[in-house]
């Protein structure tokens, strides 16, 4: 049996039903990597550019690279009916289990599988320092969007992507070529205006930066354009020509458990109680206090007002100041701004902030 099809082997056994193979040089386009973060477009992800040398060469983790294994599992599903009420959206790849644990699970099991044959291994998901998305080009998995998503042509770009690196030449893949031609409804459709052209994406105007990787609040003026995003967004994804018939994967894990999410409900739990609920899911990544100013920012965009009670029981009496400072910002945006003070400077900032007028 050839490398190439004792891997395909390998990997499919395990789940990964997508599999690509690009030679190993220097990382693919890594010089964009690197003006992207010298730019400070990445934001506080500070952990992008700590692993910058082995995203740059994998070789500095695996001297004896030679090919790049790349894999793909679709985690596609349709969103459940909106339940109304004072709900909040998340993101697709978030509403079932975490897909770092999914993919690790059978990464353990593939990794395993090759060294047995005898090869040297090294690879993960997106927690390693690998650049995915660019060994993914390179091996013909799909190209990059504007909206910088790799995208399976006429497929899908609703997939994770898993790389590892073996000692063994295996003929490369052709790369695809780029498909989006004059599209720019991903880019268009933005509500925070995050690209500043395509495949250029500033974390720092994204909402799924804000609501899941920064720590702080967003800036006043981008808030109103979260709509009811609570956790992440989709919207480049879900306007794709390219989406129009996605995969459904055979994943039971990957079900939509966190589709919807009651804003009330997370203001009012505990936040050590949050984590617990969430426990194996993304949800977790904010914190039980990143969650609630999440909470609070959607509270105030939905208009609302029954929401105002929720905001000064559990919002404003949070020992986080990121909560109470999106709590304030909300509860003006609900014509119920609170008479109080408070000494901590984001809130007190948020306080003065909202008798400007006009500032809302």
């Amino acid at each position: 049996m050839s490398a190439r099809q004792l891997v395909l082997e390998a990997a499919a056994a395990v789940g990964f039903d997508t599999i690509r193979f690009a030679r190993v040089e220097s990382t693919p386009h890594i010089s964009a990597f690197d003006a992207w973060i010298a730019a400070g477009k990445h934001g506080d992800m500070h952990y992008l550019a700590r692993g910058r040398d082995v995203r740059a060469n994998p070789r500095e983790r695996l001297a004896s690279a030679r090919t790049a294994v790349v894999l793909a599992l679709p985690h596609h599903h349709r969103r459940p009916p909106d339940p109304g009420g004072r709900t909040g959206l998340v993101a697709r790849y978030a509403w079932g289990r975490d897909y770092h644990n999914i993919i690790d699970k059978r990464l353990k099991k593939l990794k395993r599988a090759l060294r047995a044959s005898g090869m040297n291994v090294w690879g993960g998901v997106d927690t390693a320092p690998i650049l995915e998305r660019s060994w993914a080009g390179a091996a013909g998995l799909g190209f990059s969007g504007k909206n910088s998503m790799q995208i399976l042509v006429g497929t899908s770009s609703w997939f994770f992507l898993a790389v590892v690196f073996i000692n063994v030449d295996i003929p490369p893949d052709p790369p695809v070529g780029d498909h989006c031609g004059d599209c720019i409804r991903c880019l268009s459709i933005c509500p925070t205006d995050a690209f500043d052209g395509p495949r250029d994406l500033d974390s720092t105007k994204c909402i799924s930066y804000w609501s899941i990787e920064a720590r702080g609040l967003p800036p006043r003026h981008l808030r109103p354009a979260f709509g009811r995003w609570f956790f992440g967004c989709d919207l480049c994804q879900e306007v794709c020509p390219h989406n129009h018939d996605p995969p459904i994967p055979d994943c039971d894990d990957l079900l939509p458990r966190n589709a919807w999410i009651d804003l009330d409900e997370i203001l009012a739990t505990p936040d050590d109680v949050l984590l617990e609920r969430f426990i194996g899911t993304p949800l977790r990544r904010p914190k039980g206090h990143g969650l609630k100013r999440n909470a609070a920012i959607v509270l105030g965009n939905l208009g609302d007002d029954g929401g105002v009670d929720s905001l000064r029981e559990h919002g404003l009496t949070h020992p986080e100041p990121v909560v109470r400072g999106a709590s304030v910002w909300a509860l003006q945006r609900l014509g119920a701004p609170p008479d109080l003070t408070d000494p901590d400077p984001l809130v007190a900032a948020e306080l003065r902030a909202g008798r400007r007028a006009g500032d809302l």
